[in-house]
């Protein structure tokens, strides 16, 4: 995308009004084709789990540490599959625009509400449809599980 700097960077996209958001996501969908999503604490929408670049790190290496601290998953960078760059409204933060590098990433073992995370929950398609979700997965994440 034209204008997107590097990660960390949250500033002015050409093309995009207001603030840009820089993370990094994990699409996680289980055997039985449940969504994994997280619910931040003091917020009402649920979203992929994932989140901000610290210095230097590449999205792969932000993801692994993010699923680590929110929900205490162990994946390594190079075990996430990078799915593109997606563009939604920011779910928690006004006038925002997200810019998510999503990797597809499968979790075989125990997870658990970490740091931040209020709520870590598996929905079925209709459950996505009911409950409120993120921008994100309702114009991007849904048409790529519903392809599966």
């Amino acid at each position: 995308m034209a204008g997107v700097a590097e990660p960390g960077w949250g500033g002015k996209v050409e093309g995009v009004s207001g603030q840009t958001i820089r993370v990094s996501a994990a699409l996680v969908v289980d055997d039985i084709g449940r969504l994994l999503v997280v619910r931040k604490r003091g917020t009402a929408v649920y979203m992929q789990p994932g989140g901000k670049p610290e210095a230097g790190e590449t999205a792969a290496e932000t993801l692994s540490r993010e699923l680590r601290e929110e929900i205490g998953a162990s994946i390594r960078p190079d075990e996430l599959e990078p799915l593109g760059q997606f563009t939604a409204p920011a779910a928690n933060e006004a006038g925002a625009t997200l810019i998510a590098d999503v990797f597809r990433a499968r979790i075989d073992g125990p997870i658990a509400a970490a740091a931040e995370i209020d709520d870590v929950r598996w929905l079925s398609r209709a459950e996505l449809e009911t409950v409120a979700v993120a921008p994100l997965i309702t114009e991007h994440m849904l048409p790529l599980i519903q392809g599966e």
